[in-house]
């Protein structure tokens, strides 16, 4: 991927699971209209969620947050729902086996990801830096209730976060 192209969610709303398609960098910068979109989908109903990391090129905690947010309110539906993660590369397995998140998802490493007929882009809006902050502190406190042992991992980063936000 050349440096001139964005990093874009590519999702699609029409398939069963719903579909999102990783291109690029996956980041605190980009995660907040993810979110946005999870949080439509499950208000529409939708309770099963495939995201293809065949074309992610790295990520940060911020959007594993996101994914382990989603992946915990899914949980606590009747019926629950589910969030699978395919075509994920031996970085980035690693990254989610770190933080426990495959305790919360499914993870299909080698499982080929359906594709959508309709992939269309999630743009970023342009957010301030209190929301910014209020978005990756979320995140994290996520990743801490999904797999309490992440508070250690994240402690200065919460502590830090909660400061920005609540100073704000």
């Amino acid at each position: 991927m050349g440096q001139s192209e964005i990093p874009t969610f590519l999702v699609d709303a029409s398939c069963e699971p719903a579909a999102v398609k990783i291109a690029g960098r996956a980041c605190f910068q980009n995660s907040g209209c993810l979110r946005e979109f999870f949080t439509e989908m499950i208000k529409d109903g939708r309770r099963r969620f495939m995201v293809d990391f065949g074309g992610c090129a790295s990520m940060d905690s911020t959007f594993l947050g996101v994914l382990a947010g989603t992946a915990l309110e899914l949980r606590r539906l009747d019926p629950p729902g589910t969030v699978v993660l395919c075509n994920i590369g031996a970085r980035n397995l690693e990254l989610v086996r770190n933080l426990g998140l495959h305790r919360i998802m499914t993870v299909d490493a080698n499982g080929e990801c359906p594709s959508g007929d309709k992939p269309e882009a999630l743009h970023q809006e342009r957010t301030g830096e209190t929301e910014n902050a209020k978005l990756v502190l979320k995140a994290h406190e996520d990743l801490v209730a999904a797999v309490p042992e992440n508070q250690e991992k994240f402690q200065d980063v919460l502590e830090f976060l909660k400061t920005r936000v609540n100073g704000s």
